[in-house]
């Protein structure tokens, strides 16, 4: 490596090609987005990557894809491929974003105000 020991942020990639496998992305969708909750089924095990249980540990109760790659100081792309790989190995859970609510049809709120209004 040309700069040992250095952050990800010093302009040294090779410590995250080592970390992804040179991978960039997954293998399958995983469709996750920086609001996907992940929560570990259980503890790490021995001989895992040292990332992965890093995430096993911090994901025993449900964070964002965003919140991971923020406590463990790598880009959101190199935590997708971990929490990638984690999927793919069903050692944690993934849950998609609550979807916003959709606003009830206008005519329905018109007709509820003009009932208002008759009382």
């Amino acid at each position: 490596m040309s700069n040992p020991g250095g952050d990800w942020e010093d302009g040294t990639p090779e410590r995250l090609y080592v970390i992804t496998g040179g991978r960039s992305g997954d293998l399958e969708p995983s469709h996750l987005d920086l609001v996907t909750l992940i929560i570990a089924k259980s503890g790490p095990k021995p001989g895992m990557q040292p990332e992965h249980a890093a995430i096993m540990r911090m994901c025993q109760t449900p964070l964002s894809l965003a919140e991971i790659s923020a406590y463990l100081g790598l880009p959101v792309s190199v935590v997708t491929v971990l929490l990638g790989d984690l999927l793919a190995a069903g050692r944690v859970l993934s849950r998609p974003p609550v979807a916003p609510a959709k606003l009830p049809d206008l005519a329905l709120i018109e007709a509820v105000i003009d009932g208002l209004r008759k009382l």
